[in-house]
C-alpha cells in the first residue's frame, strides 16, 4: 500500500490550526491576551520564514495545555472545531483524501502541530495514522514539555523513518502534499512531492524541481 502523506495546516486546511488555537485561547480569555497574541504572531512569522526555534515555540505553545484542566481542554477543543476549524474546511481537500483512499493508499497526516490540536481534525478527515509533535502527559495532564523529536523540518523525516522501521513500510510509491518550505526535507525524499497552495519559497523550489503545484482553495 503506497503511503499518501499530507501536511495539515494550510494544506488540507485553509489556515493554520496551531496559530488559530492561540488566537482562540486569547478570544476565550484563557491566556494573557496582549502577551500571548503578540508572541503567537511573532512565532508564526518565524515559521513562515523557515526560521522558527521549535523548542522555544513549544515552551510557549504547550504551556496553556499544562495550565488548563483536562476536561476543560476537551470542551475548548470541541468549541474550537465548531467555531474555527469548520471555517478552514476545504471540500477539495476531502476529495483529494478520498481519491487516495479509493486507490488503496495508506493515509497519514504528518504535522509539526501538536497531537492535541491535530488529532480530532485528522479524525474528521477519516485519517487515524498521525505523526505530530507529542506533548508529554503524566497522570492524564499535560506537563508543557514535549516527548521525543518534534515533527518539524528534518524532524518530520526522522519521525517518519522511525515509523517506517517500526511498521515495515517503505516510501516506494509514496506521495507528500505540503504548502510550506519547512517541509522541504520530507518533500525531497518521497517518490512524488506535490506543493499545495505553496508559500513563495516552496513555489520557487517546486518550479525548479518540476513538482506539481495544486490549488485546493479555488477548486
Amino acid at each position: 500500500m503506497p503511503l499518501a502523506l499530507f501536511d495539515l495546516d494550510n494544506t488540507l486546511l485553509a489556515g493554520d490550526s496551531d496559530y488559530a488555537w492561540g488566537e482562540f485561547l486569547v478570544h476565550e480569555n484563557k491566556v494573557d491576551p496582549d502577551h500571548y497574541a503578540r508572541m503567537n504572531e511573532q512565532f508564526y512569522e518565524d515559521y513562515q520564514l523557515g526560521k522558527l526555534d521549535i523548542f522555544e515555540y513549544l515552551r510557549f505553545a504547550l504551556a496553556p495545555l499544562a495550565a488548563l484542566e483536562p476536561l476543560e481542554l476537551v470542551a475548548l477543543h470541541r468549541k474550537f472545531m465548531d467555531e474555527v476549524v469548520s471555517k478552514m474546511w476545504l471540500p477539495a481537500a476531502e476529495v483529494l483524501v478520498e481519491k487516495h483512499r479509493a486507490a488503496g493508499d495508506r493515509l497519514m497526516v504528518i504535522s509539526a502541530t501538536n497531537r492535541f490540536i491535530v488529532e480530532p481534525i485528522c479524525h474528521r478527515f477519516g485519517i487515524s495514522e498521525i505523526i505530530a509533535t507529542e506533548p508529554e502527559q503524566i497522570d492524564g495532564r499535560y506537563t508543557g514539555r514535549v516527548v521525543g523529536v518534534p515533527s518539524y523540518q528534518q524532524g518530520k523525516v526522522t519521525r517518519l523513518q522511525q515509523w517506517l522501521e517500526a511498521s515495515g513500510e517503505t516510501l516506494a510509491g509514496s506521495s507528500f502534499y505540503s504548502d510550506s518550505i519547512n517541509d522541504l526535507p520530507l518533500l525531497k525524499v518521497v517518490a512524488r512531492a506535490v506543493a499545495v497552495n505553496p508559500d513563495e519559497l516552496l513555489l520557487a523550489e517546486a518550479n525548479k524541481r518540476a513538482w506539481p503545484v495544486l490549488d485546493l482553495r479555488s477548486a
